[in-house]
């Protein structure tokens, strides 16, 4: 009987978790402290957000680890900034009264659309809750025999209270100002300025560096609550985004609301398996791509950075704050597939930038204050090559073309500069690569900035890709002329590769490779003054458009799966504390590899090119398994806002865009039972399992609507088509499946490429 009582139980408890888990949505899956610990440079923040919106705060510290949060945020504008203005409630001894109050903290709930801590030193409690231009917090005071008090701060502008309202500008780089209006739900007993910090009621009104009004509360006020606007434009406008948005001082209908736009949002991919752990680093992910670019139109209108104007957006909804150079080649691709119509307007926000820029050239770091043309290359033609070729029509593609074309053709290529095309550009044009200094040579050429290194390499293989996407744009514009010169430059990649080593080498203008050079440890900060933030056996990989013909230079199918294999098996060759003082950004190693770097994303791919799409499957599970977890440290680098995480979208799903401006995604490993993608228009796009299990990595057979699928790639229309890829899974490869040349993905052909 006992034994029978025993069943009854266990059985009773694993149907209650059953029940718990089957009742869970998609948002409850996000866990915003996944990479709150970097592995060495910045860590991912746990941001509360709804998607894609102009307002975002996080926590006020150094990572996860912080003793100490300073104040409490009012809207983060660039990513990975600190919080223009700050609010710090107070209660206690008046003469520790500050600015900006650093706060020890507890019992700290993060969620994408809430955020609750404990100020523990004052006995405060902080809710908080998000909606696009407007958020409140309700903060619960302890003691009620001390007056409480609410500090506004903003670190260089203007702050102003009048009774329950105060009002305030921060100013930005680039002219760029945003403005704040805030209200509290009760009349203060006295408000004033803090200055030195001390309260001083004779005053309203403070302005300049750390400027801060404060609001003396009575006795006996346990609660109070403060929702607030901000804007681009002015307090005026900051003052209709929370009217229009948040009615009254009621948190819990605002955090609803916001639940209900997550799981929307998320829910327009829905994952099932086995693995918990899995989903959540899934939904993560997926969270982690709606955090930029940002929607900037307030009622229709926008203030630019690249004009200093305000302008209407005409009906379609201006974007800005993307890095290209990370987001081109898998977060952009993600949207066209689920939110194509936000895909499209972001790529017109790109060319409308263009239009109200001095130059008009293609932005490539545009944020809230302006283009920062960072990084190299100028990848925002990937962006509207790849939109394009995948049937996004939201955009002026001729506009689009001859911005991308300038960008590519009039601005210098040297990295992080803003300077029109000068000697090394010239170079370039005339023998087809961009040229490295000569042993011993001093930097001369203005255009190179002055902090930062040509990266040769690194910038030859970019813009080659780059007029690559050139070329398919004006095929698409029927300028077969500047296709057919665009396509023969985009082949230039053979002038600097060493035949011998199989490297991507850089050469001088002499026509000379630099000499005693190795691939591990090229000179400069990063490798700079050879390849970028990464060692020459990442860059040996970036020829995204013809892989193809990549196979061919490395001797082959073998020969070409040999130098992948060596990559994964060539240790750093310097103690960790040596190497990463050269490359920070080279983290997630496997050998040589680094996953925490944009630039080996479709790397693991590769092996579908030689026909061995087992060494894929094999390859992405362990990355994902060693490098994406839900822990603290679970994102291996610079995340970047989606950055990295699409990456892991896509490979759970079980495919990826290696060549973004080609239609068709190579097939890897999926993680999940199944996976049912919302395509638009009531159709879906299915990835199911058979023999599922979380151990199963690799496809024994596979079938594309109910056809025998035997390639390791399938194209964009088959997707958006709707449907249902299948796969049959196994625990060991079937190193058969899609290994025959008619299997392999498609590459760049043109006479001239092999």
């Amino acid at each position: 009987m006992k034994y029978t009582i025993l069943f009854f139980l266990i059985s009773l408890m694993s149907m209650s978790v059953k029940a718990d888990v089957d009742s869970k949505m998609p948002v409850d899956y996000v866990n915003p402290y996944i990479g709150n610990i970097s592995h060495l440079l910045v860590p991912t923040y746990p941001t509360i957000h709804l998607p894609n919106s102009m307002l975002r705060v996080y926590p006020e510290r150094e990572n996860y680890t912080g003793n100490k949060i300073n104040g409490l945020p009012i809207i983060v504008t660039s990513h990975r900034g600190s919080s223009a203005f700050n609010l710090s409630p107070f209660q206690g001894d008046v003469s520790n009264l500050k600015k900006v109050i650093s706060f020890g903290y507890d019992n700290e709930i993060v969620k994408p659309y809430f955020y609750s801590v404990d100020l523990d030193d004052y006995g405060i409690n902080a809710d908080y809750a998000v909606s696009h231009q407007s958020a409140i917090y309700e903060l619960s005071f302890t003691n009620s025999t001390l007056p409480p008090y609410l500090m506004l701060n903003s670190g260089n502008g203007e702050m102003s209270v009048d009774g329950n309202i105060v009002k305030g500008y921060q100013k930005l780089q680039n002219n760029t100002i945003v403005y704040l209006y805030l209200e509290i739900d009760r009349n203060p007993e006295d408000t004033g300025v803090i200055s030195d910090d001390k309260f001083d009621n004779s005053k309203k009104s403070s302005d300049g560096e750390n400027a801060c009004v404060a609001l003396k509360f009575s006795k006996g006020v346990t609660k109070l609550k403060v929702r607030y606007g901000v804007s681009f434009i002015s307090s005026e406008q900051a003052a209709k985004n929370l009217h229009r948005e948040i009615k009254d001082y009621d948190l819990k209908s605002v955090e609803s609301k916001g639940r209900r736009l997550w799981n929307e949002t998320l829910g327009k991919i829905q994952v099932n398996g086995d693995d918990e752990d899995q989903k959540t680093i899934f939904y993560t992910s997926l969270y982690r791509t709606y955090e930029r670019m940002i929607c900037i139109s307030e009622d229709g209108n926008y203030f630019s950075a690249y004009d200093g104007k305000v302008h209407n957006d005409n009906g379609i909804p201006f974007y800005t704050d993307d890095w290209i150079w990370d987001t081109y080649r898998a977060t952009h691709p993600l949207r066209i597939i689920i939110e194509p119509q936000m895909e499209s307007a972001m790529i017109n926000s790109y060319v409308v930038m263009t239009q109200q820029m001095p130059r008009p050239w293609m932005p490539n770091f545009p944020e809230v204050t302006g283009d920062s043309r960072r990084m190299n290359s100028n990848h925002g033609v990937a962006m509207v090559a790849d939109a394009y070729v995948k049937g996004l029509r939201g955009f002026d593609l001729a506009e689009a073309y001859q911005a991308c074309k300038a960008a590519i053709t009039e601005k210098t290529l040297a990295p992080w500069s803003s300077k029109p095309a000068g000697v090394l550009d010239r170079f370039f044009k005339d023998h087809g690569y961009f040229p490295s200094l000569a042993p011993g040579e001093s930097e001369t050429v203005s255009e190179v900035h002055g902090w930062e290194r040509r990266q040769p390499v690194a910038v030859t293989l970019g813009t080659v890709y780059d007029e690559w996407c050139l070329a398919q744009i004006a095929k698409s514009l029927k300028k077969n002329d500047e296709y057919k010169y665009f396509s023969g430059r985009s082949l230039n990649y053979h002038k600097i590769f060493n035949t011998e080593t199989k490297f991507f080498h850089p050469k001088d203008t002499f026509g000379n490779f630099m000499p005693d050079l190795d691939y591990r440890f090229p000179p400069g900060i990063g490798g700079r003054d050879a390849y970028d933030e990464n060692t020459g056996f990442v860059y040996k990989w970036d020829v995204q458009h013809n892989i193809g013909d990549l196979v061919a230079m490395m001797g082959g199918k073998k020969a070409f799966v040999d130098e992948l294999e060596k990559m994964y098996d060539t240790p750093l060759g310097k103690g960790r504390p040596d190497f990463y003082h050269i490359y920070a950004d080279h983290t997630g190693n496997v050998g040589q590899f680094s996953m925490g770097n944009e630039p080996s994303m479709h790397v693991p791919y590769l092996y579908n090119y030689a026909g061995q799409p087992w060494r894929t499957q094999k390859r992405v599970r362990s990355l994902l398994k060693q490098w994406f977890r839900n822990d603290l440290m679970g994102i291996p680098g610079d995340e970047d806002g989606g950055g990295l995480t699409a990456f892991v979208v896509f490979s759970q799903i079980g495919f990826y865009p290696v060549t973004p401006g080609l239609p068709m995604y190579v097939i890897g490993s999926p993680v999940f039972r199944s996976v049912k993608l919302d395509i638009g228009n009531g159709k879906t796009f299915e990835v199911e399992c058979v023999n599922y299990s979380p151990d199963n990595k690799y496809i024994q057979s596979a079938s594309l609507n109910g056809k025998i699928w035997n390639k390791s790639w399938f194209s964009h229309d088959d997707l958006m088509k709707g449907g249902k890829l299948v796969f049959i899974m196994g625990k060991h490869p079937d190193k058969d499946w899609a290994a025959s040349d008619d299997a392999l993905p498609p590459s760049f052909s043109m006479p001239g490429s092999r």
